[in-house]
C-alpha cells in the first residue's frame, strides 16, 4: 500500500476558505488520498468536489476541545451525516478523563455510536494522546475498544503535544486488531509519517500532506536497492 492511501488530507483552521476547500479536495482527487477532512460548514461541498473518487469525505465533531455536550456532539453527528461525511473524527470530552469520570464517557461513546452506526459511518474518537498519562491512554484504549470504534486517533494538532512513536505503540499496544489507530498532529515530514506508520498508525492526518508524498518520491527515486518501497 502506498502512503497516500494512508493520509487524510486536512485543513480544520478557523480561516478556512471556500478556495481552500477546492484546492485540498483537488489535491486529494490528484494524489488518491484517502479521505479529506474539512470543517463541519463544508462538508456538502468536499463532496461534490470529489464526486465518484475513491477518496472519503470526513469531518470533524466536538473540535477542538472535546467539551461539548454530549447533545450538541450528536446534534452535530446528525447533521454531518445528513450532509454527506463518510468519517466523524470525534473528540472525546477530555475534561472528563482529567476528573476521572469514566461513567460521562461511556455514555457519550454510547449515545454517538447509535447514531454513527445506525448510518454505517466510520467513527474516529480523538483522545488527544500527548496530554494524556499513560494509564489514561490505556483506559481509553479499553472503554472504546468495548464500544467498537473504528479508529483511536491520537490528536487534534490543538494541543501542546501531537502524535508521537510512543503514544501509537502503547495504543497499538492495548487496542484489538480489529480497531485502527490514526496518528495525527504535527506531522509534517515522510520520515516521521513512516515511523508512525510503522508504529502501528494505519491512518495519517496531516495538513502538509503533499509535501509528504513530495517526499516520499524522492525517497523512492534515490533508492538504488533494489527493493520495493512500500509507501
Amino acid at each position: 500500500m502506498h502512503i497516500n492511501r494512508y493520509i487524510d488530507h486536512t485543513i480544520l483552521k478557523p480561516t478556512t476558505t471556500l478556495e481552500d476547500i477546492k484546492k485540498l479536495c483537488m489535491e486529494c482527487v490528484e494524489y488518491d488520498f484517502a479521505a479529506a477532512c474539512v470543517p463541519p460548514p463544508y462538508v456538502k461541498l468536499a463532496k461534490q468536489f470529489l464526486g465518484a473518487t475513491t477518496t472519503k469525505v470526513a469531518t470533524v465533531i466536538g473540535f477542538p476541545f472535546g467539551y461539548s455536550a454530549i447533545e450538541a456532539k450528536v446534534a452535530e453527528a446528525v447533521l454531518a451525516i445528513v450532509d454527506g461525511a463518510d468519517e466523524l473524527d470525534v473528540v472525546i470530552n477530555i475534561s472528563a478523563i482529567k476528573n476521572n469520570d469514566w461513567e460521562y464517557l461511556e455514555k457519550e461513546i454510547a449515545n454517538l455510536m447509535y447514531i454513527i452506526r445506525e448510518k454505517q459511518k466510520v467513527v474516529k474518537v480523538i483522545i488527544e494522546s500527548g496530554i494524556l498519562l499513560e494509564d489514561e491512554i490505556v483506559k481509553c484504549c479499553e472503554l472504546y475498544s468495548k464500544y467498537g470504534v473504528d479508529f483511536v486517533k491520537t490528536s487534534t494538532g490543538y494541543a501542546e503535544k501531537g502524535a508521537t512513536v510512543e503514544a501509537v505503540k502503547l495504543m497499538r499496544a492495548n487496542l484489538p486488531e480489529n480497531i485502527q489507530i490514526k496518528a495525527s498532529g504535527g506531522i509534517r515530514t515522510f520520515d516521521f509519517a513512516k515511523a508512525l506508520i510503522e508504529a502501528g498508525a494505519t491512518r495519517i492526518g496531516a495538513s502538509a500532506s503533499v509535501s509528504i508524498m513530495k517526499e516520499s518520491k524522492d525517497e523512492n527515486s534515490s533508492d538504488t536497492t533494489g527493493n520495493t518501497n512500500d509507501y
